[in-house]
């Protein structure tokens, strides 16, 4: 029972952490997209590049703080597969060789009679 529930306790950390490296993924792809959408609004508007500069500036310093975050988690991630090997019964890191780590680790056992 005890192994159950670490193991299981153990697939909802890596299960979120994928989800969080996601999520920022998405929200770098999303500022990315801002970016190109600012530059094309000041190219229509037939304004100078100086007008809105500062917001542009922001969302630049935005982007860094979140190219950060996404090496932050990475590295926890890279942290939580060194820790895993301590932990009894959840020694594996690693299904096969497709990835890294895998997004489910989920195997459908059951009792053929």
């Amino acid at each position: 029972m005890r192994k159950q529930t670490i193991q299981s306790a153990v697939f909802d950390v890596a299960t979120q952490v994928r989800e969080v490296e996601d999520v920022i993924e998405t929200a770098l792809a999303e500022m990315a997209e801002l970016q190109g959408r600012m530059v094309r609004a000041r190219a229509a508007a037939g304004i100078a590049t100086a007008t809105g500069h500062d917001a542009f500036q922001h969302l630049g310093n935005a982007l860094q703080g979140l190219i950060a975050a996404r090496g932050g988690i990475a590295s926890c991630h890279g942290a939580l597969v060194d820790a895993q090997r301590h932990i009894p019964g959840v020694r594996t890191t690693s299904f096969g060789d497709a990835q890294e780590c895998p997004k489910t680790a989920v195997a459908d056992l059951r009792i053929v009679a």
